[in-house]
């Protein structure tokens, strides 16, 4: 997958690690632009590739209680609008087959979710839309498994795909990014590494995730330094009131801080 193949992409040529950022989840439409015109201002001043990221809908949750949405229609809309707004990509997560051609209507990039990245009519059915599908390593997968779900795609006839890594299950309550797995899953597409989910601690007893938002500048260095292509992060700018993940949430206030270093580190990286 060439990144200059995603729409509206910018800094293509800039030796930067591209990045998907956003809020877990689309809360309505004040939020999302709030969100996407401070990170595009990092972005565009540090010449990082960027994707505006934000669930139009959450259907994995621990309890039936949890935020799910506003509409998908409604969510899928605002990220349509972002992209306008901004001229800038969008990326969201589909859970069934039939979301595939709905939200390709109005995003630039497919994900597919860890938990489903086995499910064969959903990675075809993302693969047929034609546009970038994003593969979510699941938390129970080896990283050299991860070439059956990138042949799905291609054998669909995609070559427009990547792999995020989003970290490894330890133990119950934990997550950990094994990062031998990078150059691994470099040899099969660009490789992301999702590091706010990487930092989660799931199944917790009050159902609700927990995370570790502390490390995230740790993780993403060390990711940087493994030689990922891309980043992918949460943010919000009041991730305690985050209606979904923000637990594991960077504050928004944190991320210009946070991507200046990283650009140091992928520089020193790129000057080897």
């Amino acid at each position: 997958m060439n990144l200059s193949s995603i729409p509206k992409i910018k800094h293509t040529t800039s030796g930067n690690f591209f990045l998907l950022a956003g809020p877990c989840a689309i809360e309505g439409e004040d939020m999302a632009l709030r969100i996407a015109e401070e990170v595009i201002k990092i972005t565009d001043k540090l010449e990082i590739p960027y994707v505006f990221k934000g669930s139009f809908k959450k259907a994995n949750r621990s309890r039936i209680d949890s935020f799910t949405g506003i509409g998908d229609e409604k969510a899928l809309k605002i990220l349509q609008k972002v992209s306008e707004t901004f001229d800038v990509p969008t990326v969201t997560d589909i859970h069934e087959s039939s979301d595939a051609a709905m939200a390709a209507e109005y995003v630039d990039i497919l994900q597919i979710p860890a938990f489903l990245v086995r499910q064969t009519d959903l990675v075809v059915a993302a693969a047929e839309t034609g546009k970038t599908v994003n593969l979510k390593k699941g938390q129970f997968m080896s990283p050299e498994s991860m070439k059956h779900a990138v042949k799905k795609v291609t054998d669909s006839g995609n070559d427009k795909v990547m792999i995020t890594d989003r970290g490894t299950m330890f133990g119950y309550q934990d997550m950990i990014v094994d990062f031998r797995g990078i150059p691994t899953m470099k040899a099969f597409a660009p490789t992301v590494l999702d590091v706010t989910h990487s930092l989660q601690q799931p199944n917790q007893s009050v159902g609700v995730t927990g995370g570790r938002p502390d490390m995230i500048g740790t993780i993403a260095r060390a990711g940087i330094a493994a030689g990922v292509d891309g980043l992918f992060m949460e943010t919000h700018f009041d991730p305690a009131n985050a209606k979904s993940d923000g637990a594991n949430m960077l504050d928004l206030s944190k991320l210009e801080k946070v991507l200046t270093d990283l650009v140091k580190i992928r520089q020193a990286v790129n000057s080897l």
